[in-house]
């Protein structure tokens, strides 16, 4: 067995390790998966770059602000999902103008959703620094607990199921980030390039397994096993479970089928990140830049 450290948001996103832990479908590959849970993406990058652990699943901008800011190696070798992500506000919160003067939780200021939730306040005539505050808070599970602390705090984005607790607990969605914004390349895997270069089987054995967890997860015939390890996992109540699989599970919204990488998203990733923290008309990178995803198309050979 290979030890293989994972480093992953705690949250609905780690269904497939839910329930393909359990099940095997890592071991039989010969994988033995430590999962890490990281409390922000700020962590999450230096413990990359460190050597901490192997493998990150998490939002595929972050792995370009390793590249862009910090000079890191890293490539992304698989995709899967847009986010799922909600523009969650207060409920005084009755129109964009509202949040004037107020703050915009963020998980950490320059990368990923807060760079979405940025953009989506500029289309509103709101500059960050200037007419909201942005304070870091960390994972989705801590912004949403902020927001419910302190009401003050008028907006987040949130996926399920934060985003689902928050409307429990009174607060309002503004929509979808993907409605609002378009298409968006979200959480995917990333990896030290020299690392991917020297271990190139075990990485593809590695996203086999991820796929195939995957795809267990998402069957039909598996709902009431997943939902419960949802339950289980995040401490969901079962109302709260099923509609988070259920999110989860919808094509549209959730999981990309076998975790297949959006190249248009990701375009669109990369042109909000040169649009917000870039300058003024920078033009945005090309994907191939950040990209090598010949071990996820040799991964997928390895499937039945």
């Amino acid at each position: 067995m290979t030890l293989l450290r994972v480093n992953v948001f705690p949250s609905a996103k780690n269904l497939p390790f839910f329930v393909g832990l359990p099940r095997g479908i890592f071991e039989k590959r010969g994988l033995n998966i430590e999962l890490r849970f990281t409390p922000n993406s700020e962590e999450q990058r230096a413990g990359l770059a460190a050597g901490a652990f192997e493998i990150a699943h998490a939002a595929v901008d972050n792995a370009v602000a390793m590249v862009a800011t910090a000079g890191q190696d890293v490539v992304i070798v698989m995709g899967g999902d847009n986010g799922m992500n909600e523009f969650i506000v207060q409920p005084w919160v009755a129109s964009y103008a509202d949040i004037r003067g107020k703050t915009l939780l963020v998980d950490a200021p320059d990368t990923a959703y807060a760079l979405l939730a940025k953009k989506l306040l500029a289309r509103h005539g709101l500059k960050d620094g200037v007419d909201y505050a942005v304070k870091p808070e960390g994972r989705g599970g801590l912004r949403h607990q902020a927001m419910l602390r302190n009401r003050d705090y008028a907006a987040a984005v949130l996926n399920p199921p934060f985003s689902i607790q928050a409307v429990q607990a009174g607060c309002k969605s503004f929509g979808n980030l993907v409605d609002l914004l378009g298409p968006y390349q979200a959480t995917g895997v990333f990896v030290l390039r020299r690392w991917a270069e020297a271990n190139g089987a075990l990485l593809e054995h590695y996203l086999a397994a991820y796929v195939e967890a995957l795809r267990v997860a998402l069957d039909p015939a598996n709902r009431e096993e997943a939902v419960a390890k949802l339950a289980q996992h995040l401490k969901l109540e079962p109302a709260v479970a099923r509609r988070t699989y259920e999110l989860l599970a919808d094509p549209k919204s959730g999981f990309t089928p076998d975790a297949e990488f959006d190249m248009e998203g990701f375009a669109n990733a990369l042109a909000v990140r040169a649009e917000i923290e870039g300058t003024t008309g920078a033009a945005a990178p090309t994907p191939e830049k950040y990209l090598d995803l010949s071990c996820y198309r040799r991964a997928l050979r390895l499937l039945p």
